[in-house]
């Protein structure tokens, strides 16, 4: 199974974009900040995430605020000319 829930802000947002095929996409880049437990000590982590938003979903995410937190649930995949996988937003909610 690949499913990515998290919750993170959106810090970068590109130009809208269209794929051959006509359909929206947008670039973007995610920061998270959280607290966690990692073998029985808490943990401050930190994660800068790429991601791609296709359709409707990168339409309305367009009109979101640089800054505004999203809890984000999509797919990991690796670009074909990529090295570092990109979360593809499938949904976004209000964190």
């Amino acid at each position: 199974m690949n499913q990515v829930v998290l919750s993170a802000s959106i810090v970068e947002a590109s130009v809208m974009r269209y794929t051959p095929a006509g359909l929206p996409a947008l670039d973007l880049r995610l920061e998270h900040e959280s607290q966690l437990i990692e073998a029985g000590q808490q943990r401050t982590v930190k994660a800068a995430v790429k991601a791609v938003a296709l359709g409707s979903v990168a339409e309305a995410l367009h009109r979101q605020a640089i800054g505004s937190p999203w809890t984000f649930t999509g797919f990991l995949a690796t670009p074909r000319n990529g090295k570092h996988p990109v979360l593809h937003i499938q949904s976004f909610q209000s964190t």
